[in-house]
């Protein structure tokens, strides 16, 4: 693809996105014809991921950005419309996922799971929701968790917090930009088949969960990224301020 033609594609920005499931993410948005901003608190891990999606880097580039930092929102917003134009897209994928049980979880540790998931949720929609509200133009999709709908089946007290916590600023910042063009929902994965999931969760502590799964398996990652794709499109224009669950029927409503 020539520098001219990317220069017709969208923009998209993923929050932790140099492994796991916002990689899944950023390889999505990337083949449904985005240029997409792979974003991580390890910037070379997310440059590197970004070179084996187009090592051009006309389509995808690396960022380094700490979600606990508003400035660092503000940066990238400001490299993007400068390189590439204002993001269409904004994925808040970053998170920290622990599995302390609740009453060995310190103050300090239970802070930490909130700001990153919580607060830097919050800073992303706060950020580029303003910038998408001036353009007139945005789709925010955030990523919750069944945890946050069931108090969590593996997952911490601070993780599950976190996520129910998610839930409601997708509603607040849903109704603070409809007018302007801008949609925000979120995700709500259960356990999903990845490699920090296998490493978070003891292995027979897994296969018990997994039986408790009505589908009796773990969710597939490329799924919840098709989904977050299809909520970025433009014709998601009436979808806004919802939960997408995914989560082999666990938690039904």
């Amino acid at each position: 693809m020539s520098d001219a033609d990317a220069t017709a594609l969208p923009v998209a920005l993923v929050t932790g996105a140099a492994a796991g499931l916002g990689r899944h993410i950023a390889e999505e948005l990337h083949a449904a014809g985005y240029r997409v901003a792979l974003s991580d608190r390890d910037g070379e891990a997310a440059q590197r991921a970004a070179a084996e999606l187009d090592p051009s880097g006309a389509t995808a580039c690396g960022l380094a950005l700490d979600v606990l930092q508003r400035g660092h929102f503000e940066a990238a917003l400001d490299r993007l419309r400068n390189a590439w134009a204002v993001p269409q897209v904004l994925v808040n994928n970053a998170a920290l996922t622990l599995t302390t049980p609740v009453m060995q979880i310190t103050p300090e540790e239970f802070s930490q799971v909130l700001d990153i998931n919580l607060r830097g949720t919050f800073l992303g929609c706060q950020v580029l929701g303003q910038a998408m509200a001036e353009a007139g133009f945005g789709r925010i999709v955030n990523l919750a968790s069944l945890a946050g709908q069931n108090g969590g089946t593996a997952s911490g007290a601070h993780y599950a917090s976190s996520k129910a916590g998610i839930l409601t600023l997708t509603k607040i910042f849903a109704r603070e930009l409809a007018s302007r063009g801008v949609t925000v929902n979120a995700v709500a994965p259960g356990p999903l088949e990845l490699p920090s999931v296998r490493a978070a969760v003891p292995a027979e502590r897994l296969e018990q969960l997994t039986k408790q799964i009505p589908v009796q398996r773990l969710g597939n990652p490329r799924f919840i990224a098709r989904l977050v794709v299809l909520l970025a499109s433009a014709e998601a224009d009436s979808a806004t301020g919802a939960a997408w669950d995914v989560n082999g029927g666990i938690f039904m409503r």
